[in-house]
């Protein structure tokens, strides 16, 4: 897997920005955060901060939400949506800090022996420390547990789901990577580290394994569902190892690699689902089109709440609020007003540029479209060649047909109409067998186009 790399300070700093996430001023609860200073065994020294919203059920679920390397449990509570959240739907949540330095301060531990397996000590065992006290004082619902996090705080998500399936209901894990991806704490920072690096691609067997043989050896329970966020842009913690932590959990699950849907549940964010044979979704994963180093942001924690199943309205200990947060659940894809036309006008002149980022047997090709004629485009589908060997698994911003060979992308409901000099922007991941060219061939509405 080909991974590129950036300098370590430039990393430094998107990590501070990944543990503060995206500041957004938070509304006045009647509730406030406070922390927990004497919460029980706490081997990495971590502090606890815990949200408890006035309105809530008497065995509240709680939520775990973890920032990324350089933040702080303060900082994801007021940078993120999950508090709101737990306003509208009656969950606790907590916030711990890590304190491990790792190269840039203040990241989960993931990376040590004890911090690997069930009860081995370091941040795991603090983290359920907190678990068990929001239990005890809160009578938070042990049947309803869930990790969520960013960057650092994903990796420790995907590592707590591994290390204590009895623990968890679920997580959702953003721009994290696969339990066991860093070998120990000098492979930690990610400019430096094999993990991060390119030198992780395993096979999804042995992404199991890990899991199975060295996180709770002989477990044999019911396995936490597991959802999967990455921005297709993410340098830092590179995209590709998205892929590499769906294969984990498929293989854990012991689910086929191909997905059993894909779909776009909002503008950009394209879905992969695999479920079992029952139709539960055990693993699903987010690309999130263009995005960088910078999630959750725009609704995406609301998704994760709902993937928890946490978005049934609560039955009050406490009369609600008077004024309650400015929340709304993540919008589902509203069908559109008008069809777009079977057969698109011709039109004008157009030019397209090519972006594509492949590794071993896969690919992401991003496409931008200009309109260079000189009259307005109402409703599109770009023709394109695939290279051979090359089969399109998923795509964002248009419909694919067929998957391989001479492609015709339709445009969305949303992204029909392209104004002279304008743009629209779309994409697909693929698998290919060793070609892994760009496409070639474009024409928009059966006019021929430029290749920027």
């Amino acid at each position: 897997m080909r991974i590129r790399r950036k300098l370590l300070a430039g990393m430094a700093v998107s990590l501070v920005t990944a543990g503060l996430v995206i500041p957004a001023l938070q509304p006045a609860y009647a509730a406030s955060l406070v922390e927990v200073t004497n919460f029980g065994n706490n081997p990495g020294n971590m502090r606890m901060h815990i949200y408890v919203p006035d309105n809530r059920p008497a065995n509240p679920a709680i939520v775990v939400a973890m920032h990324g390397c350089g933040g702080t449990g303060p900082a994801f509570y007021s940078g993120s949506e999950f508090a709101s959240q737990a306003d509208r739907y009656g969950f606790i949540v907590i916030y711990p800090s890590a304190t491990q330095q790792a190269g840039f301060g203040n990241c989960f531990d993931t990376w040590s022996d004890a911090a690997k397996r069930r009860g081995g000590g370091s941040d795991p065992v603090s983290i359920v420390s907190m678990v068990n006290y929001a239990q005890q004082q809160y009578r938070g619902d042990p049947n309803r547990v869930y990790a969520t996090g960013s960057s650092s705080g994903g990796m420790m998500t995907n590592h707590m789901l591994a290390v204590y399936p009895d623990v968890f209901k679920a997580g959702a894990a953003f721009m994290g990577v696969p339990y066991n991806c860093f070998a120990n704490a000098a492979d930690y920072p990610p400019g430096s580290s094999q993990c991060t690096g390119g030198n992780m691609n395993r096979i999804p067997q042995q992404w199991g394994d890990a899991v199975r043989q060295q996180a709770y050896p002989g477990y044999s329970g019911t396995r936490p569902r597991v959802q999967l966020w990455h921005g297709t842009n993410d340098t830092l913690v590179p995209y590709n190892l998205l892929q590499e932590s769906i294969e984990q959990w498929t293989n854990v699950f012991g689910l086929s690699q191909t997905p059993t849907s894909t779909d776009t549940p909002q503008p950009g964010w394209n879905r992969r689902r695999y479920a079992d044979n029952s139709g539960t979704v055990q693993v699903e994963a987010y690309a999130i089109q263009g995005a960088g180093h910078s999630l959750p942001s725009g609704g995406m924690a609301a998704a994760a709440v709902q993937f928890f199943g946490l978005t049934s309205q609560p039955s009050p200990t406490t009369a609600p609020p008077t004024t309650a947060p400015p929340t709304t659940a993540p919008p589902t894809t509203a069908p559109p007003t008008t069809a777009p036309p079977t057969t698109p006008p011709p039109s004008g002149a157009c030019r397209v540029s090519v972006a594509l980022d492949a590794w071993n047997n896969g690919l992401v090709t991003n496409l931008t479209v200009t309109n260079t004629g000189s009259s307005t485009i109402n409703g599109w589908s770009l023709v394109f060649t695939l290279p051979g060997g090359q089969n399109i698994i998923s795509g964002w911003n248009a419909a694919y047909s067929p998957s391989s060979g001479q492609v015709t992308a339709r445009n969305a409901f949303y992204n029909g109409t392209i104004p002279p000099g304008g743009t629209t922007s779309l994409g697909f991941q693929a698998t290919h067998t060793g070609n892994s060219a760009r496409p070639t061939s474009y024409t928009l509405n059966g006019a021929a186009c430029t290749i920027a």
